[in-house]
């Protein structure tokens, strides 16, 4: 299933536009994860501009879709998106990290409109999205629960724990994505620690499994719009994903996981991003 043309168009230019405002945000506060949120922007605005059932003016609003982000560092592209959607106004995302701010490091639901979870250690939102989707079935709701989790993340056992018990509980309200960049903070995947065939191994413990570009716009609604048919099963969608995508010196590189970007970075990267002041 693909998107109506000027539809995949306004998503591409929101993407575009989130990357560009994302790098003058993490310049501007010399702090942030611009790596994993950059390789994460096309999955959160899919997400968020076709898929999900939220309401800004109300975002405690029972039958909402829940999203988990797991890998939490990436939380500088989820504020741009829910800022965007309208929970927040744009303008606060000057503050991001600074004290006292709704903007922390990592996602927060305590003061932070639109997050449904709080995320930071690695490997503890795949099970918390898992009870958000078991008590939604308990109370006979239509909402689903999205989960974003890193590749590096995966190498935690809580994880596999989790996969393990959505099969058990049926949870097909409950669709995963894997940001598939293949990088992490001191490292490829496979240096830190190889996991050898991953579609296989989600597989084994019983997931639906549906592979796509995680840059594409259209692929991802034909992942998420496929998940929902899946009865009985808890889904994952495996996006493949260049991390730091589309600022070249930081396409691939760990080194580009939550390093500062001087003058001279910022300058480049808006210029390829078309944001060149």
């Amino acid at each position: 299933m693909k998107l109506p043309a000027e539809e995949k168009a306004r998503l591409e230019g929101l993407c575009a536009q989130f990357r560009r405002d994302l790098i003058e945000t993490l310049h501007a506060r010399q702090t942030g994860h611009p790596g994993g949120s950059l390789s994460v922007c096309e999955i959160l605005t899919t997400l968020y501009f076709e898929e999900m059932n939220v309401d800004p003016k109300d975002p405690q609003m029972a039958d909402r879709d829940r999203l988990v982000l797991c890998k939490g560092h990436a939380a500088p592209m989820l504020y741009r998106v829910l800022a965007e959607k309208g929970f927040f106004p744009v303008e606060e995302m000057a503050t991001l990290r600074c004290f006292e701010t709704r903007l922390q490091g990592h996602p927060c639901p305590l003061e932070t409109p639109g997050v449904d979870a709080a995320t930071g250690p690695l490997g503890i939102g795949l099970s918390t999205a898992l009870g958000m989707s078991m008590a939604l079935k308990l109370n006979n709701s239509p909402a689903r629960v999205y989960a974003i989790l890193g590749d590096g993340e995966i190498n935690e056992g809580t994880v596999w724990e989790a996969l393990m018990a959505a099969v058990k509980y049926k949870a097909d309200n409950l669709c995963a994505v894997l940001d598939w960049n293949g990088v992490q903070l001191d490292g490829t995947a496979d240096q830190i620690m190889p996991m050898g065939d991953i579609r296989a191994k989600f597989e084994a413990f019983g997931w639906h499994c549906i592979e796509c570009d995680g840059h594409d716009v259209d692929a991802l609604y034909d992942a998420f719009e496929q998940a929902k048919t899946i009865k009985g099963l808890p889904t994952i969608v495996l996006a493949h994903t260049i991390k730091g995508k589309g600022v070249s010196f930081m396409e691939g590189k760990n080194t580009w996981h939550g390093a500062p970007i001087n003058d001279e970075n910022y300058e480049k990267a808006m210029i390829e991003l078309g944001g060149a002041k």
